[in-house]
């Protein structure tokens, strides 16, 4: 089920991405002291009152700075605004009321979402009158909040929370795969629908407002039954999202929210970007079972060590997904194409796999016996139990008597034993570890 968004926009400045972090409890925005830094939409996930949601730091909007990356950061919180279920608007009590608040006002109120005005920078709350003159504005009561102070934002999150939609998702069987296709722009998304559906079942449009929310094609191949996420949805207003280099990451994140198994698309033809990699990191983050599918295969100029060569760049690129399968293909010729929805199937299947406690353990102690846990200032990490807790992702969690003594490297090691004895191919694992209690 996809999270309720909620987007923080505003002019530069303003001190949007503090406000992010003080959400999100992370530091992910970067928070320097000079107009328009943040040149990302930066995502991350809140929780207010029992409710969870997306938040989105946009960058900020200066509708009069024509220079390019003004531009772009406008195009950034246009899209935001766009995706948005509800908008913080935040204003510089300081500054006080700008001629560019006013312009930011108006691009907000023709966006008819509900707006939330948060006045930053009020440092000291015996000086409330600085916010008054936000009324102006027109979006109702102005919220006082210091992000320096981390003071107000309880308030702001009970405001926005309380404007956000009780969304009525599309619940399907448990034996439906609920399949995701994310990848930068011409990657050849809509051709591999289409390719799939056997069919032109894909419309790209360019008009304002076509495909509002995401689509789902349902379809059955071989007596299985699948869901195509949000295809349509994130081409929508094809040419907006395509000038831009994160053209809707948003789209790809709800898609990605709701899907059991994520495609990562890449061009066969033109290579691995950067790009690239924070998309296929979304689908990592979000525990989803994954597959590479190299599409545009047919135009490749190849000789016997051509694939392999491409396998062993990407393994190079997504060292952080060495557990995805790469499937390689051509939509428009459809070389190849047969072999993905049985690999679909089978990370599928290893994404929901469920280990018996009994033999967890025993690959556990083995390997615990083969490379001890190594000491840290004399102690040393010592691990009583292991069992599964969860699947999609397959989640495993160690009793120990320190969980601090845990070494990244050795729960690397450990993780790399479970996948040796168990396969779990084309799905993340999770592993916590937590303290034994201590009853012996």
């Amino acid at each position: 089920m996809s999270k309720p968004i909620i987007a923080i926009v505003g002019r530069p400045n303003v001190g949007k991405s503090t406000i992010f972090n003080r959400i999100i409890g992370d530091r992910l925005a970067i928070v320097e002291d000079k107009p328009g830094v943040t040149r990302d939409r930066l995502y991350g996930s809140g929780e207010w009152s029992g409710k969870a949601f997306s938040i989105v730091d946009t960058g900020g909007i200066e509708i009069d700075g024509e220079d390019e990356i003004m531009k772009s950061v406008r195009m950034q919180a246009e899209l935001a605004v766009e995706e948005a279920d509800v908008i913080i608007f935040m204003v510089d009590a300081k500054a006080g009321l700008t001629h560019a608040d006013d312009e930011v006002a108006q691009m907000l109120l023709r966006s008819r979402k509900p707006i939330v005005v948060a006045v930053n920078k009020v440092d000291n709350f015996n000086r409330l009158d600085d916010i008054y003159e936000f009324y102006n504005l027109g979006f109702g009561e102005p919220i006082a909040i210091s992000g320096s102070h981390g003071t107000g934002i309880g308030d702001l999150l009970e405001a926005a929370v309380n404007l956000l939609p009780d969304k009525e998702e599309e619940v399907y069987e448990e034996d439906v795969i609920r399949v995701a296709l994310i990848g930068r722009p011409n990657v050849g998304k809509s051709s591999l629908v289409n390719a799939i559906l056997g069919e032109e079942r894909v419309i790209v449009s360019n008009v304002a407002g076509t495909t509002r929310d995401a689509i789902d094609t349902p379809f059955e191949r071989d007596g299985q039954k699948y869901v195509l996420i949000d295809t349509a949805g994130m081409r929508k207003r094809g040419k907006v999202y395509e000038s831009t280099e994160k053209y809707s990451v948003m789209r790809a994140l709800k898609a990605i929210e709701r899907a059991d198994v994520v495609l990562v698309l890449i061009n066969g033809e033109e290579g691995i970007i950067e790009q690239d990699k924070h998309i296929a990191g979304y689908a990592h983050e979000a525990g989803k079972a994954s597959i590479f599918v190299v599409n545009k295969w047919d135009v490749v100029e190849k000789d016997d060590k051509t694939m392999q060569n491409f396998s062993s760049t990407i393994r190079d690129h997504f060292l952080f997904m060495s557990y995805a399968p790469i499937v390689y293909l051509s939509a428009v010729t459809k070389q190849r194409l047969h072999k993905l929805l049985p690999v679909v199937n089978h990370v599928s299947e290893q994404h929901s796999l469920r280990i018996q406690t009994h033999l967890l353990n025993d690959v556990v102690s083995d390997a615990i016996a083969l490379n001890p846990p190594p000491t840290d200032k004399g102690k040393r990490l010592r691990i009583n139990y292991a069992t599964q807790v969860a699947t999609r992702p397959p989640t495993i969690v160690l009793f120990a008597n320190d969980p601090d003594l845990m070494h990244f490297s050795y729960e690397r090691y450990l993780e790399n034993k479970i996948r040796a004895a168990f396969n779990f191919e084309g799905t993340p694992i999770r592993i916590f570890t937590r303290r034994k209690s201590d009853e012996d």
